[in-house]
């Protein structure tokens, strides 16, 4: 599962691009119980969700240009010009080229294939986020594509990853996890995107799940926070129960009760 100890090819980071950074605040705050910190005038505005301390996610507020509001996870590179590079060698983009981000460590925004977007980070300073798989923190991830093996390719390619298939009611998931670590690593998984509604008419993305103690609670919170409830609270043997949810300016992320403890 999703843990910090983190390794090359493993999500490392996010953030969320919001229209307006003082209500994404108030609702993640309201949810979740963040607190932001800013990280000061030099940043443009970029800040820090914290629980307990303990950095969760960053935040940022953005331009209509800069595309609509959302959630972007970052995976781990040891090499973020050499990552770009194969991206845009695997038929990706590169949306934003590789910088320095004041000597904490290197980031690029990319595509893949199918022009879903993710980030890298070459760890400088900051080795990447501070808490993972406890409530209040990203403990999962899942890419909705229009192709799964193809997907598969790409980020074999770029990062690393590697692919298995579980059994589940109805169906075959596909799982992902670094090269390093195997099958114990695993993060997150692949689905096709025209089986589910919900995000077929969204259009595709890397979808962060966040654990919670009480999905229901969580989602009745969501809303009354403004926040829109995309795909109700839902049981999934062996998995645990989930919802996915909107926040109020559209960015899309997943709330779950895992079966089993996260580490």
């Amino acid at each position: 599962m999703l843990t910090t100890r983190f390794v090359n090819g493993a999500p490392s980071w996010l953030d969320v691009a919001t229209s307006d950074i003082d209500g994404a605040c108030a609702f993640y705050g309201g949810l979740f119980g963040w607190q932001f910190q800013s990280a000061g005038p030099e940043a443009g505005g970029y800040g820090f969700f914290q629980l307990d301390g303990r950095t969760v996610a960053g935040g940022m507020q953005t331009g209509a240009d800069q595309g609509p509001p959302s959630w972007n996870v970052y995976f781990q590179t040891p090499d973020a010009e050499a990552t770009a590079k194969a991206a845009e060698q695997a038929h990706g983009r590169v949306l934003v080229p590789p910088m320095d981000v004041m000597g904490e460590g290197h980031m690029a925004f990319l595509a893949d294939q199918a022009g879903v977007p993710f980030g890298i980070w070459q760890p400088g300073r900051t080795k990447g986020l501070d808490l993972a798989g406890d409530p209040g923190s990203l403990c999962w991830i899942e890419l909705y594509t229009p192709d799964i093996a193809a997907a598969a390719a790409f980020y074999h390619k770029v990062l690393g990853l590697e692919t298995s298939a579980a059994p589940f009611p109805g169906g075959t998931y596909t799982c992902v996890n670094p090269a390093e670590g195997g099958e114990d690593a695993m993060f997150g998984g692949m689905v096709p995107l025209g089986d589910d509604p919900a995000e077929a008419q969204a259009g595709p993305l890397w979808l962060p799940y966040f654990e919670v103690a009480d999905v229901d609670t969580t989602v009745a919170r969501a809303q009354e926070l403004g926040g829109t409830v995309r795909v109700p609270a839902t049981e999934m043997e062996g998995v645990g129960r989930m919802a996915r949810l909107a926040d109020p300016y559209g960015a899309r992320f997943a709330v779950i009760r895992s079966a089993s403890p996260q580490t």
